[in-house]
């Protein structure tokens, strides 16, 4: 269920390839090239290759330190970090920021 979930969210987000760690979580794959989705992997201690999941990463540890346990975090609270991301302006968008962005390719589609 998880996996079809991202599927979606990345279908929606017009997304065309994904760049992955090469962790046993990630060995579903397939099913995203399966729809459409280029599937790549870093190499080994390469943080760099994947430069926007590291500085997300860090963005998201300003609300839950690195020592902090994933197992008691609400839905809710989960809900209130990715709208704070996802409503915070970045230097790599323009001083834009991922809502903005998004809408913007919703716009697109939808004129079309």
């Amino acid at each position: 269920n998880t996996i079809s979930h991202c599927i979606d969210r990345l279908k929606m987000s017009h997304a065309h390839s994904v760049t992955f760690d090469n962790g046993k979580e990630f060995s579903e794959h397939q099913r995203l090239t399966n729809q459409g989705i280029d599937t790549y992997f870093a190499d080994a201690y390469c943080s760099n290759q994947r430069a926007r999941n590291e500085n997300t990463n860090g963005l998201i540890r300003q609300y839950l330190p690195k020592s902090s346990s994933f197992e008691h975090i609400s839905q809710e609270r989960i809900q209130e970090i990715e709208d704070a991301l996802n409503n915070r302006p970045r230097k790599s968008l323009g001083w834009r920021t991922p809502s903005e962005v998004m809408a913007g390719f919703y716009t697109v589609a939808l004129a079309s």
